[in-house]
């Protein structure tokens, strides 16, 4: 009897252990191209793909979730099954929308590159949150208090999880740990023994907590941007910032070029605060963005600027006059930089707040981010945009049965065999170099590079690509932590000719819509064979009358000056944004001051030829010709006009 009762209870518990195997199974299907541009893209070089994992790890109620991935083939023929996964930031941000960075990158010579969609955001399936980050710029466009906008902010981030919740999405499932079984299961499921993680920002803690249990899926680690401590992220939020900040200052202040244009830039900067707590100051932004077609800054909209700004070395360079710009009140220009904050909202906010509220801001203590902001007197308590998210988290928190204070260990980071690599930009103003050193002595044997005059994400340069090439192609070789000192150094910009057409003409250039840019093709064209045509006949002297020479004459210098123009225009652009993009948000350096005193003779010539036309008409031969250049000459003034380059 009694081993009847023992075969019935083995029986039992197999049959459940089989079930529980069944409910947690995972599968990798491939799919069609998730972005419109890569649907003809070659399907050996390109895979596509969706990995299909439990919501809830360890539960069996049968709920699984689509995982997006993208696998960029090695482009060498080796055979070894070598392979980079690469966990982006946010926590929130597409991997696969990253995709340009990689399609060309070192790396992939000899490496798969995983990219993949972390559960919940970009194309993996449910996406948690596509308009969160809309609303809240919607609110940063309003003029009005910081703790209103706080409040809106909170509203729209309560409606987001109450509709997860209406949606039955396990808001608890969406965390870092969740993120590592994950990539374990991907890991098997695409027939990796093992593979070089890739982390940056908010994606070094995915990878930690990952390279933390799974220690043997591990070739290699690299983390850019790093998180040291989770519950100082937010903490030292405002310190970070402000240190990355003052040594733009001190750059300002140690050439007499930099002083004498933005002279007293500290102080200006924190005038500037003061001014805008007082005095909102409104632009006109594209609709597109902003419903209303206006965004008004007030000053924790400038702080958090400044703040993006410190990201990237270029935008570091524009900083001065970015602050000098508002402390001019030049709106003309600063409407350019919304488009930028779209940028930075573009993530899935429903997932950034699943693990915010449920790792982060819990693991944070609000008492002592206010003291770490209240060093800095001028800000008037550090960065809303950061600090409203402790009341959303609490909100979001509030009457939840389970705690959710959850705080990976770590420790098993410091047995790690793997080779460890981290990059720390030295202006990074929200995961400072100190981050990098402190990650780096988590593990026995890992290297720290400080890259020098480079802000956030430095691996993804020029040299960071050399370095992550070679440690990862080669991790056993020496590294040259000191590789980042032979970049060029920060030049801040200075001389700047302020017009705020440039950067729609670059706009409009860049986006290449065949539509719009059609007809001034055309006009163009008929102003260049008509110098060609005429300019022979004109010396060959074939005209008769004194009205047809001159209006020709007119016509001719009219195009000729217009096609130099526009393509001094063109030649401008493409110079200036091969040294500095931003620059081309505020108009052009003055060295190229030529080119806007050719708009004013160009006009001034298209005015007199038109004027003359119109009084000599009866007098002019091939009235028709003649008017089709000067509606195309008319044309691109329109142009002009449009962009606002005059």
């Amino acid at each position: 009897m009694k081993l009847k009762i023992t075969i019935i209870t083995i029986t039992f518990l197999f049959i459940t252990f089989l079930g529980n195997i069944n409910a947690q199974s995972v599968t990798f299907k491939k799919s069609t191209a998730f972005l419109p541009q890569f649907q003809k893209s070659d399907a050996k070089k390109i895979i596509w793909g969706y990995l299909n994992v439990p919501e809830t790890w360890g539960v069996n109620d049968g709920k699984t979730i689509k995982i997006a991935v993208t696998i960029l083939k090695k482009s060498s023929n080796i055979k070894d099954s070598n392979a980079v996964v690469f966990l982006q930031g946010g926590p929130g941000a597409s991997g696969i929308e990253n995709i340009w960075s990689w399609l060309e990158h070192p790396l992939r010579k000899n490496n798969d590159i995983v990219l993949f969609d972390v559960r919940g955001t970009g194309y993996s399936q449910p996406r948690l949150s596509e308009d969160l980050g809309k609303k809240f710029l919607e609110i940063l466009a309003k003029n009005q208090s910081e703790e209103e906008d706080e409040k809106q902010k909170t509203n729209a981030t309560m409606s987001c999880k109450q509709d997860l919740i209406n949606r039955g999405i396990n808001i608890d499932a969406y965390n870092s740990l969740a993120v590592a079984k994950d990539l374990h299961a991907l890991k098997s499921a695409l027939n990796y023994k093992s593979w070089n993680v890739y982390g940056v920002s908010y994606g070094t803690y995915m990878a930690q907590v990952y390279a933390n249990n799974y220690a043997g899926d591990i070739k290699s680690l690299l983390l850019d941007s790093a998180i040291y401590d989770i519950s100082t992220y937010y903490v030292d939020n405002t310190a970070n910032y402000m240190n990355s900040l003052y040594k733009v200052f001190k750059i300002c202040k140690s050439k007499k070029i930099y002083d004498e244009q933005y002279p007293n830039l500290e102080k200006i900067y924190y005038k500037v605060i003061a001014d805008l707590e007082k005095n909102p100051l409104t632009v006109s932004v594209d609709k597109s963005l902003i419903s209303s077609g206006k965004f008004t800054y007030n000053a924790e909209d400038f702080k958090v600027a400044i703040q993006q700004a410190l990201y990237n070395k270029q935008l570091v360079e524009i900083i001065p006059l970015l602050i000098y710009q508002f402390h001019e009140r030049k709106g003309e220009s600063l409407g350019n930089l919304v488009s930028a904050f779209s940028n930075l909202l573009g993530m899935d906010y429903g997932v950034y707040y699943c693990m915010s509220c449920n790792e982060t801001l819990p693991n944070n203590d609000f008492s002592k981010y206010q003291q770490n902001a209240s060093q800095f007197k001028g800000l008037n308590g550090g960065i809303s945009f950061y600090k409203s998210d402790f009341k959303v988290c609490d909100a979001w928190n509030s009457n939840r049965a389970e705690a959710t204070k959850k705080h990976y260990n770590l420790s098993n980071l410091s047995s790690a065999t793997y080779p460890v690599l981290v990059f720390s930009g030295e202006f990074d103003p929200i995961t400072p170099l100190v981050n990098g050193k402190k990650v780096a002595e988590r593990f026995d044997k890992a290297y720290c590079i400080e890259a020098k005059t480079y802000g956030h994400v430095p691996s993804f340069t020029k040299i960071g690509y050399e370095v992550a090439e070679k440690f990862i192609d080669d991790p056993k070789q020496r590294i040259d932590i000191d590789v980042f000192n032979k970049s060029k150094k920060i030049k801040l910009v200075t001389g700047v000719i302020i017009n705020k057409g440039v950067s729609k003409i670059g706009k409009s250039i860049s986006e290449l819509d065949p539509i719009f840019l059609f007809p001034l093709v055309i006009a163009l064209g008929l102003m260049l064979g008509f110098i060609f045509m005429y300019l022979v006949k004109l010396i060959k002297n074939r005209y008769t009358t004194v009205q047809d020479k001159i209006v020709r004459i007119c016509v001719t210098i009219t195009s000729i000056v217009g096609l130099v123009l526009f393509g001094c225009l063109l030649m401008a652009i493409i110079k200036v944004s091969e040294q500095n993009f931003f620059v081309l948000a505020f108009g052009l350096p003055e060295s190229f001051n030529y080119v806007f005193l050719l708009v004013f003779v160009f006009f001034v010539f298209l005015i007199l030829t038109l004027l003359y036309y119109i009084l000599t008409i009866k007098k002019t031969n091939e009235r028709s010709v003649i008017f089709s250049v000067i509606f195309s000459n008319i044309l691109l003034a329109t142009y002009l006009l449009y962009w606002g380059i005059i």
